[in-house]
């Protein structure tokens, strides 16, 4: 790499060329995963597309390894890649919403937040994921499911249109009507195809929740577990509940004589009145021992969605697996309360989220993502501020997806997955879908010059 090519990208750009040496490089280079430590070459903050089309220009011209960055809150450190260039997407932000057509036009760096923040003003949502900093690029491309998902589908369920750069540089449209094939894949196959720039979201009418945790003693846990796994499907889809096996923190605003106690948590969000809500959750909660604490209550959308932000900060050691899961049976359930009794720290957690709903009523090869008939969509995570902590919860982590895989189908939520797991879980998470996408990549990234991401090879 010439110095006079840097200094044409330089020029070239109107965001900023950030390299080793200068003064912004530490804080631009960091991750959200404290676990990671990447050193790149250059990072191109970019904003617009024109920044973006130099950007991909220059990093394939000259050889260089490329990590697109959007929101930045990928697990596994795939925003960022070792002794190449990164784009970064993060000030590309600015969401336009139009009410009439219930749809949002979202920029690569806007965060679920960002997006939650503009449309709740107009009594709109899009499903997305649970903490409020989670980029919305990446979660769209690997699927997108939360609280809503059940109602509305996954994000990816609801994404109308993208603007795309492609490998060679050139800027493209992708809908049902506009390179229809490029749309297929970018809906679950992550960011193989190209550099998104910009979303355009379907939206609904989400307003007031009645949300929020209710947790009960974890020796309850197994018959907590097996009332959920009955009463999901008969669930009104309008609520939204996911099941976590963690631990109460020891700090405000949890009760101190429950500090550091492992808890059974059910995670709830109803889309509408609190009347309602109540009537939807009666025949599980009335079937359980009391709680610990209840703390659902009547609450902005954007208020559920950011609960979590504080408990996550940028910087923690994280290690995490995932798998789709389609059953629970009592075996599975003894499985993961062996391994959830073991947590090797207080943020350490497994959450189930459930992807039945809406999300069964598109077809498996309608979208990239193919696993339409899972129920769940599980997270085992390891996570700790404490970098002398890394390798406990790895360990843990590992012990307790080997424990509990068995049971489970063979893929996961690519967002889910770290960069050591292989070909032949991204093989299994995109089943019958595999052999088009490789097809796709072929033609639209034939060099593979898009590979630091949950990687599909260009067919043979």
């Amino acid at each position: 790499m010439r110095g006079e090519d840097k200094t044409k990208l330089r020029e070239s750009l109107r965001g900023t060329l950030i390299e080793r040496g200068d003064a912004a490089y530490e804080e631009a280079r960091k991750l959200y995963n404290g676990m990671i430590d990447k050193r790149p070459l250059l990072i191109a903050r970019c904003v617009d597309v024109a920044d973006v089309i130099a950007a991909v220009n220059f990093g394939r011209d000259n050889d260089l390894l490329i990590a697109i960055r959007g929101g930045g809150h990928n697990g596994p450190g795939l925003a960022s890649v070792d002794d190449g260039l990164v784009i970064d997407l993060s000030t590309m932000k600015g969401v336009r919403v139009d009410p009439a057509a219930r749809a949002a036009r979202v920029g690569a760096g806007c965060t679920q937040g960002d997006v939650d923040h503009a449309t709740h003003a107009f009594g709109l949502a899009t499903p997305a994921g649970i903490i409020s900093t989670t980029g919305m690029a990446g979660l769209t491309l690997s699927g997108g499911h939360g609280y809503l998902s059940r109602k509305y589908g996954l994000t990816i369920d609801n994404l109308i249109e993208a603007d795309v750069v492609l490998a060679d540089g050139s800027f493209v449209t992708a809908s049902k009507d506009k390179n229809p094939d490029l749309f297929w894949a970018l809906r679950g196959g992550g960011g193989n195809f190209g550099v998104v720039t910009s979303f355009l979201f379907r939206l609904h009418p989400v307003s007031t929740v009645f949300a929020g945790p209710i947790a009960w003693d974890q020796k309850h846990a197994r018959t907590i577990m097996q009332c959920y796994r009955e009463f999901l499907p008969r669930a009104p889809e309008e609520l939204g509940i996911f099941l976590g096996l963690k631990t109460i923190l020891s700090s405000a605003p949890f009760p101190e004589e429950l500090w550091g106690k492992r808890m059974c948590l059910l995670m709830c969000c109803y889309d509408g009145p609190e009347e309602k809500g109540r009537q939807a959750l009666a025949p599980l909660i009335d079937a359980l021992p009391a709680p610990w604490l209840n703390w659902m209550g009547t609450m902005p959308y954007p208020a559920v969605q950011s609960m979590f932000d504080g408990l996550y900060p940028k910087g923690m050691q994280w290690y995490w697996r995932g798998d789709f899961v389609k059953a629970l049976p009592d075996a599975a359930i003894d499985a993961h309360l062996e391994q959830a009794a073991k947590t090797p720290s207080e943020l350490s957690l497994m959450h189930l989220y459930p992807i039945d709903g809406a999300v069964h009523r598109t077809g498996r090869n309608e979208t990239a993502w193919n696993c339409r008939d899972a129920t769940w969509s599980m997270v085992i995570a390891g996570i700790d501020p404490n970098p002398q902590k890394a390798g406990p919860v790895t360990r843990w982590t590992k012990t307790y997806w080997e424990a509990v895989h068995p049971f489970d189908l063979g893929g996961a939520y690519p967002n889910y997955m770290m960069d050591d797991e292989g070909d032949a879980r991204l093989k299994a998470t995109y089943g019958d879908n595999y052999t088009r996408l490789a097809s796709l990549k072929k033609k639209f990234d034939p060099a593979n010059l898009f590979r630091v991401n949950q990687n599909i090879r260009p067919a043979a």
